[in-house]
């Protein structure tokens, strides 16, 4: 029992730095060949993990091997069109300039209840109000409305916002973000000031952060019992 139990953590130690190297991409993103990967990897795991007269190697030498597949089909992918097309296919479009594409929805097998379904997923409930319905390699479906039926944005009215920038974490449940702090050429000092504003210590708070604008939020952690 004991040897089972290392035996799973040491699979899936292995299985989630594989799949750390493959790369960020959610499960709904991946493409044919990734998720074909992701699939075998969990059942080459899965064998060894469970069955002890199995040598432990005969699940980790496939799965590395695997991961070399993917590297390789990668590189391919980022060097070739051609093979780009034949691993991951192609995007098909299934509305154009507002008209459904039936010859496109048989190819990719995709009835109108599905067509429907994928647009509510992108919060568009009126087929009417679709320039472009394009099913993505990945099998997501991105759409494009019509200009009329678009959200406004400020360009539409010639107002140009000022420049936001990325906010930034400078403590995280009272552990401070030094890197953080470093990139925006702060320190300790600094922040403690900050935070004092909020009649707090850094290492008191839940969390602190800094926005584009130099806005900083604060809040403290809950107080424990007793305290």
């Amino acid at each position: 029992m004991l040897i089972t139990f290392f035996r799973a953590i040491l699979l899936y130690t292995i299985v989630l730095i594989v799949m750390r190297l493959m790369g960020k991409r959610e499960i709904g993103q991946l493409q044919p060949f990734e998720l074909a990967i992701s699939i075998m990897i969990a059942d080459l795991a899965s064998i060894p993990m469970t069955e002890i007269g199995i040598p432990i190697s005969n699940g980790i030498i496939p799965i590395l091997g695997l991961l070399v597949m993917h590297l390789i089909i990668s590189i391919i992918n980022m060097k070739s069109l051609k093979a780009r097309e034949v691993i991951c296919g192609k995007p098909s479009i299934l509305i154009y300039r507002g008209k459904i594409n039936e010859k496109a929805l048989r190819k990719e097998r995709f009835t109108i209840n599905e067509l429907e379904e994928r647009l509510r997923g992108n919060n568009i409930v009126n087929l009417g109000d679709v320039e472009y319905a394009i099913l993505e390699t990945s099998g997501q479906v991105t759409v494009i409305q019509k200009p009329e039926k678009r959200n406004t944005i400020p360009e539409d009215f010639g107002i140009k916002p000022d420049y936001e920038g990325i906010p930034y974490d400078l403590v995280v449940d009272g552990k401070i973000m030094n890197k953080n702090l470093q990139a925006l050429g702060k320190n300790y000092a600094w922040l403690k000031k900050q935070v004092e504003k909020f009649k707090m210590k850094p290492e008191d708070a839940l969390v602190v952060t800094i926005d584009g604008k130099g806005q900083i939020f604060c809040q403290a952690k809950d107080k424990k019992n007793g305290d």
